[in-house]
């Protein structure tokens, strides 16, 4: 009973390594987290390399644009019978952003757009475009934009779209249902930049007072790791149950046998 008693106590102090082999992206004591102000918690998404940009470009400021709708509300035609009369130059055309930042776009060759948000991309494109169109308007998309994120428990892992560009890290958690029932509200890691030197950031949603970091914006990429709760004892009794189990058979077994013979 002592050695079993001494047995648990061992384990119970045992590297997570060993109670929890899966347990992803463990960070050392006293690890310097980085600060998550004002500037990184708000800031709008940057163009980054290997995005996909849909472009839509009008003249004359987008007049066909609002043209077009005025046609579908007074007519209730479709596109494809007055297609003539709203038509504009491109279409949504999908651009991939090289490794260098850098594009290439129709009429103006190749741009380079990297670090911009899409604000300030748009303004730059109707720059350069205005050289050969008439007050160009253009409408910008970044549409294979990512996230990753655990929520806590094994197997609930999953890849969220940003479909919006301002996806805050609390509508990602809520996209995946929420923290589960493992996860640890005040220890959530937001982890991003490049993988060679990542910026890790600790995040407690645990009270009110953490909904300004969970609005912070996500950046494509992003990982958001919801670290589990360690339950030594229950993880302890998990492993050696099917010991135990083998042990008390054979127990058992030997007894019948003994008491058959009698």
């Amino acid at each position: 009973m002592r050695k079993l008693l001494y047995l648990f106590i061992v384990l119970s102090c045992t590297s997570c390594s060993i109670l929890y082999p899966s347990m992803m992206l463990k960070t050392p004591r006293n690890y310097a987290f980085n600060k998550l102000n004002d500037s990184i918690s708000t800031v709008d998404y940057k163009i980054s390399p290997n995005d996909f940009i849909s472009m839509r470009l009008f003249s004359q400021d987008g007049f066909k644009l609002v043209d077009m709708s005025n046609i579908l509300e007074s007519s209730g035609e479709s596109n494809t019978s007055s297609g003539n009369n709203f038509s504009y130059i491109t279409t949504g055309v999908e651009y991939m952003v090289e490794s260098d930042g850098t594009l290439r776009l129709p009429v103006i060759g190749w741009v380079n757009l990297l670090g911009m948000t899409l604000r300030e991309a748009t303004q730059i494109l109707e720059q350069k475009y205005s050289q050969y169109y008439i007050k160009p308007y253009i409408l910008l998309k970044a549409t294979n934009r990512r996230v990753f994120v655990f929520p806590g428990d094994p197997g609930t892992a999953k890849v969220i779209p940003l479909l919006n560009n301002n996806t805050t890290l609390i509508e990602a958690l809520a996209l995946t249902g929420g923290i589960t029932e493992s996860g640890k509200a005040k220890q959530i890691k937001l982890i991003r930049g490049n993988p060679n030197k990542p910026e890790v950031y600790l995040i407690d949603l645990s009270t009110i007072n953490g909904i300004k970091d969970g609005s912070t914006v996500l950046q494509e990429g992003d990982i958001i790791y919801v670290t589990p709760q360690i339950r030594p004892a229950a993880s302890i009794l998990e492993r050696i149950s099917p010991t135990l189990t083998l042990i008390s058979t054979i127990i058992l077994t030997i007894a019948l046998v003994n008491n058959t013979k009698l």
